[in-house]
């Protein structure tokens, strides 16, 4: 197992965590011209949630693989939020958003994989 998906692990444990939903892995490491190789994408019930989920999986990652994220966004409403690991970003949605951006469908020609919830 490589540290990347080492990585990717950390970050869904941390998303699981806080109960995050819906997580998809989008690996565009097969496709040339993107700026990022993987999307965790998962999805929270309410802003709170949002929010929670984006913390813990800030704290999670840095306890447990000594990593920050370069920078992060979205926090002033939690409708969206998303966490830059470099060649990882996370993006933490609220349902509505998740619909209206559809990344998953964006990204289709990468390898997507879904990984059911815990609950």
């Amino acid at each position: 197992m490589t540290q990347q998906n080492d990585l990717i692990e950390t970050i869904v444990e941390g998303i699981q965590e806080r109960k995050g939903k819906s997580i998809t892995h989008v690996d565009m490491t097969g496709i040339e011209w993107v700026a990022t190789q993987h999307f965790i994408i998962c999805t929270g019930t309410s802003t709170m949630q949002v929010s929670a989920i984006a913390d813990s999986v800030r704290e999670y990652v840095q306890e447990h693989a000594g990593v920050k994220p370069y920078n992060y966004d979205g926090y002033q409403n939690s409708q969206w939020i998303v966490l830059d690991y470099g060649t990882i970003y996370v993006h933490v949605f609220l349902p509505e958003y998740r619909d209206l951006y559809k990344l998953e469908q964006l990204w289709s020609d990468a390898k997507i994989t879904d990984i059911p919830d815990l609950d």
